[in-house]
């Protein structure tokens, strides 16, 4: 679905994001782990095009030289901002239909069959579908920024850091349902810093570092690799605590 391939981004003569190969299959997801400042949001930005870059991007067969916002979504594309940049004094129902606005401005009048799936995936959602979105909680409003996404059927979703700020028990529940989105056909690309739950939830992974992918592989042997043990889930933890 996505591939990446010698991808750089700089900002000025500093390159943030460096040679980074990158794949993400159809129906698979992938996520992208590391420490504060090594790149990962950048990566995630250009990809989306959002932010200059060099290298190649291929989605769906297709090479993007130079991926441009308007083209990556047409092309079926999503991103959910770390910031979710929600409508806080629209309901859950409008922002929702927002989400959709790309599909009904293409002639495809389903967006109450979407909304359907939205909450089939995200109950809590229903039951607030009249309240403003600024009244919800953190982990209802990254549900909201996630289902919003959803509604113009994306074949890639894009996450940024879904887990911030939310409690344990939240992020679990946000990401179990993340993992279940290969049964609607969608690949996701998920950038997280709490590198135990996207562990948990990835099929393949990448440890950025310094701009740079320093280890990659499946998800369930980074999980149990014990440099990631020791630089990113805890000194001394197991990796299934």
């Amino acid at each position: 679905m996505l591939e990446l391939q010698h991808f750089t981004v700089r900002y000025g003569d500093v390159e943030a994001v460096r040679d980074v190969d990158l794949q993400v299959g159809e129906g698979e997801i992938v996520t992208v782990i590391g420490p504060n400042g090594a790149g990962k949001t950048t990566l995630l930005n250009a990809a989306m095009g959002l932010l200059p870059s060099s290298g190649q991007l291929t989605l769906a067969g297709e090479k993007l030289p130079r991926p441009r916002v308007e083209d990556m979504v047409a092309r079926g594309v999503a991103l959910v901002p770390e910031r979710r940049e929600l409508f806080g004094e629209m309901s859950v129902q409008d922002n929702l239909l927002l989400g959709g606005f790309s599909r009904w401005i293409r002639g495809q009048r389903d967006q109450g069959a979407r909304m359907d799936e939205v909450f089939v995936l995200f109950p809590r959602l229903k039951e607030r579908s009249r309240q403003q979105a600024s009244t919800l909680s953190g982990g209802e409003r990254q549900m909201l920024a996630i289902g919003r996404a959803l509604m113009a059927r994306p074949r890639l979703l894009m996450l940024d850091e879904p887990s911030l700020g939310l409690a344990p028990l939240i992020v679990r529940e946000v990401l179990r349902t993340v993992s279940s989105l290969s049964r609607l056909g969608v690949s996701v690309l998920l950038v997280e810093q709490n590198a135990r739950a996207a562990l948990q939830a990835a099929d393949r992974a990448y440890v950025l570092e310094m701009g740079t992918v320093a280890l990659q592989g499946p998800a369930s042997t980074l999980l149990h690799d014990q440099r990631v043990i020791d630089t990113y889930l805890g000194l001394g933890q197991t990796a299934a605590g």
